[in-house]
Order: C-alpha cells, then sequence, then structure tokens
C-alpha cells in the first residue's frame, strides 16, 4: 500500500517505460528525434502515450481533438490505438514540428487518421461548433498555450459528446502551482483552470500525477 505516488527515479522511470507499455519501434524513434530538440521537454513520456492509449480504447473512441501537436508523439499514440475509422482533428500553428510529425504519422500508416490544421486552435473549434459538430467527439487532448487552456476547455466540451473524455496535460506545471511566488500569467491560468475543473458539475474529474500532471474530465 502507499499513500501517496511514487517519486520516479532514472532508473525506475526507464522501469515504467519497459514494462509498462508496449511502444512500437517507431513511436522509440519520434521520442529519441524529439529529445534532440531544444524544446524537446514539451514531449510527453511514453507512459503517458500508453495511458492515453488505454482510455481511448476504454470509451471506444472514433473522433478526437489534439490542442498542441508539437512533434506528433501523442498524435501517434492515440491513432495507433484507433479503429480504422476513427480520426483525429490536430491543432497547431508550428508547420516546422508538424512536418516531423507527419513523416512519423506516415512511416507508421496512421496519416489518414489524423487531420492536421495549422491555424489558431481556437479558430478550428469554433469552426466545427458552427459547422454544428457539438457533441461529434469523444476524446480531446489538450496541451498547448497555457493562457488559453480555458478556452479549449470550453471548446472541447462543447464538441464531446455525454461520457466524452478531456484530458488536460501540465496541470502540476512542474510544481509551480504550488510555489506562492510564481506568479506568471501561464501559472495563474493553469490554476485556475484546476479550480475550475474541480467544481465544475458538467464533469466527472480527476487530477492523476502522470508526467507533469494529467486531468481527466468526462462529461456528465
Amino acid at each position: 500500500m502507499a499513500s501517496r505516488s511514487t517519486d520516479l527515479s532514472k532508473r525506475l522511470n526507464e522501469y515504467v517505460i519497459k514494462f509498462g507499455s508496449h511502444e512500437t519501434a517507431i513511436q522509440a524513434e519520434l521520442r529519441a528525434e524529439t529529445a534532440r530538440l531544444p524544446m524537446a521537454m514539451m514531449q510527453i513520456g511514453a507512459e503517458q502515450g500508453a495511458f492515453m492509449q488505454m482510455l481511448v480504447r476504454l470509451i471506444g473512441a472514433r473522433r478526437c481533438i489534439e490542442v498542441g501537436v508539437f512533434t506528433g508523439f501523442s498524435a501517434l499514440a492515440v491513432a495507433l490505438a484507433l479503429p480504422a475509422d476513427g480520426r483525429i482533428l490536430a491543432c497547431d500553428v508550428n508547420e516546422e514540428w508538424t512536418a516531423l510529425a507527419k513523416r512519423y504519422w506516415a512511416k507508421a500508416g496512421v496519416q489518414n487518421k489524423i487531420e492536421l490544421k495549422l491555424q489558431p486552435a481556437l479558430k478550428t473549434l469554433d469552426a466545427e461548433i458552427a459547422a454544428g459538430r457539438a457533441g461529434a467527439y469523444d476524446f480531446a487532448f489538450i496541451d498547448a498555450d497555457k493562457t488559453n487552456y480555458d478556452s479549449y476547455y470550453e471548446r472541447a466540451l462543447t464538441l464531446l459528446r455525454k461520457g466524452g473524455l478531456i484530458a488536460i496535460d501540465n496541470v502540476l506545471w512542474h510544481g509551480k502551482v504550488v510555489d506562492a511566488s510564481a506568479n506568471d500569467a501561464e501559472t495563474k491560468a493553469i490554476r485556475a483552470l484546476n479550480e475550475k475543473v474541480h467544481g465544475d458539475a458538467r464533469v466527472h474529474m480527476c487530477l492523476t500525477p502522470i508526467g507533469d500532471g494529467l486531468t481527466l474530465a468526462q462529461k456528465r
């Protein structure tokens, strides 16, 4: 028994990756290439990718949204878990990073499952709502600019069906959420969303300490 989550050493984290998922060689290759980039810390870990795969399988997801693609590891993980007719609407603004993503999606044979929209995510999400697709999606992953997290959450909640699931990344923000001296805009935005989701009667929620903190909110 344990009363709190285990702190992972480097060796223990490697053990989790080895025995905690069935990562493909292409996924491992993408993680390795991304690790050489200056912004590598933006990539989720292998164990989080496996966790998200389990989530989309458990809820029988077919239509997914991703806000914040980076080099495409999370979208790749989810796409591999989706059925043949599954689709991801992937939102990002960076052509360089997503070019790497598209190369690996093609290498894994999932490129036809992912529609990449290179424009501000709010524009893409608002267009989906305007097109009458409220309630049409099963799963949403939010991992982009933190000051817009609340707006992404609200759009995702509109677009998800009842029982659909939102996963929100970086909700512990490297520990800054409990640091009284941290009052930058991003930290304040994450704190505010954490408090909002915790009290939101529209969802069932839990905050898990996987990665940098991942909140799950299921639409009631």
